[in-house]
């Protein structure tokens, strides 16, 4: 569930709490009968949307184009319920209150809810290993934690819902990077920034390693995104096979290969149930109707990646 999913959610949860229901109203009346000021607050969020670094009071009058007070009194009271966030410097992002608005939507508007259903099985395997875990989707050109859980152990590393990460230097967006669009590849790979040594900034080098990642369904961070911190990320597919997210665990370096054995078939075994229980929710007349699936990267054939 992208960013895009959560905004299309939270406006039919906003069309509802405004007394309308939009499969009762037919789509003339549906133009006749729009509330102005929700359809402002759904430009705002389209808005930051696209632009995650934040965006000014300057910038949002220009794209909603009302007054600067008119502006800043959506903005201080969409704050003020954490659907957007002001930032110290005063610019202005998405808030959490999406996210849990998008976990909460009922299973008539959505075939199945990814939150609700992905968060027991991340505080299983966290309790079991005692390592935080999470649960990304793709959003633009950035990864996004929806989930969550944290770890009991002494050196349990942790994350939080609304965290954006890089595609290309991680194991959950690595695994993202690697099921997506060719053409979204390509493009991606235009943009390798080096965080660490470890980082692969190289094209062709990412390449081999993404073919690596769909022959065996899962990824490793050896470092890649932060010094000292590896990972461990497996897929989440929705009914029609299609890569939707990722589940990863990340934990400090130095911990023997046994240790990492046992992280990578909890995480396996959770993007497992995750994608088990998403098919099982999918009522079978959709399952009947859906359009094929988009074509996904080619299985190129590929030189294989060194071992790390």
């Amino acid at each position: 569930m992208n960013s895009t999913h959560c905004l299309w959610k939270a406006k039919h949860c906003l069309m509802g709490l405004a007394g309308f229901s939009m499969t009762d109203i037919s789509e003339d009346a549906a133009q006749k009968y729009r509330i102005p000021v929700i359809e402002q607050m759904v430009e705002v969020f389209a808005l930051l949307e696209r632009t995650p670094e934040g965006a000014t009071i300057r910038d949002v009058v220009k794209a909603v184009r009302l007054s600067r007070t008119t502006v800043y009194r959506m903005l201080n009271t969409l704050s003020a319920y954490d659907f957007v966030h002001r930032s110290p410097a005063g610019s202005y992002t998405l808030g959490r209150r999406l996210l849990t608005l998008a976990a909460h939507v009922a299973p008539t508007v959505a075939s199945y809810d990814l939150l609700a259903i992905a968060q027991p099985h991340l505080n299983k395997i966290s309790e079991l290993l005692g390592e935080g875990s999470k649960l990304t989707v793709p959003s633009g050109d950035n990864i996004l934690v929806v989930a969550s859980a944290q770890g009991h152990g002494q050196y349990a590393l942790s994350a939080t819902a609304g965290q954006r990460l890089p595609f290309h230097a991680g194991a959950a967006g690595k695994i993202l990077l690697a099921f997506s669009l060719q053409e979204d590849i390509e493009r991606r790979l235009t943009k390798l920034e080096r965080f660490t040594n470890q980082t692969i900034t190289d094209p062709k080098q990412m390449l081999e390693e993404l073919a690596q990642i769909r022959k065996q369904n899962w990824a490793r961070d050896m470092g890649e995104q932060m010094s000292g911190v590896h990972a461990i990320a497996a897929p989440v597919r929705d009914h029609q096979d299609t890569v939707i997210a990722a589940v990863s665990v990340p934990f400090v370096t130095g911990v023997d290969e046994k240790r990492v054995a046992d992280i990578k078939q909890a995480v396996i075994g959770a993007a497992h149930s995750i994608t088990n229980d998403i098919r099982s929710a999918t009522p079978a007349a959709e399952l009947a109707t859906e359009r094929p699936a988009p074509k996904r990267s080619a299985q190129k054939t590929v030189a294989k990646p060194k071992q790390r």
